[in-house]
């Protein structure tokens, strides 16, 4: 019986091996890809002037505040306690705010990127589909760096078809 489920397990392993092997394997860099799609330097240059705006906005608070804080401070020893005290929670509630205004900046330019990159990963995603079972690649992989690939050289690289797809 021992013999039996042995060789039962080996020919399985050897019919999995076998189907691996018949099947066609490609493999395509994503993110050189996507950094030679025309959309992606279009995204690129939306973000960077959307970036500089939140950035004006911004410096332009910190500059004000900076000169709140120049008046006050010149000012508070001719002041009263109680005056000081409500110029510092004025200041204090001033940076409480320009720092939510970063936080905020940063979340709403992550979202404007998500937004931006969606659709251009989708077809670039569809563009390789397309490419994949147009030369029969059952498997894609991707080798862009750190992506856990570790060969690729035996694979076909839809690259060339691809970038050719999408017109690149």
């Amino acid at each position: 019986m021992k013999l039996f489920r042995n060789l039962f397990v080996a020919f399985a392993l050897f019919t999995a091996f076998n189907t691996v092997q018949a099947q066609k394997v490609a493999h395509i860099d994503s993110e050189q890809l996507l950094m030679a799609m025309p959309e992606t330097k279009s995204m690129e240059t939306e973000l960077k002037k959307v970036q500089q705006t939140y950035a004006d906005e911004y410096n332009a608070q910190a500059t004000a505040l900076q000169a709140k804080l120049k008046k006050y401070d010149a000012e508070a020893p001719t002041q009263t306690d109680v005056k000081n005290e409500e110029r510092r929670l004025e200041v204090q509630t001033l940076q409480q705010k320009i720092q939510k205004y970063g936080q905020t900046a940063e979340q709403e330019i992550q979202k404007k990127r998500f937004d931006l990159l969606k659709p251009i990963v989708e077809k670039a995603q569809k563009a390789v589909k397309d490419v994949a079972a147009e030369k029969g690649a059952q498997y894609v992989f991707d080798s862009s760096p750190g992506k856990g690939l570790i060969v690729f050289e035996k694979g076909e690289d839809l690259m060339p078809a691809v970038k050719t797809k999408l017109g690149i």
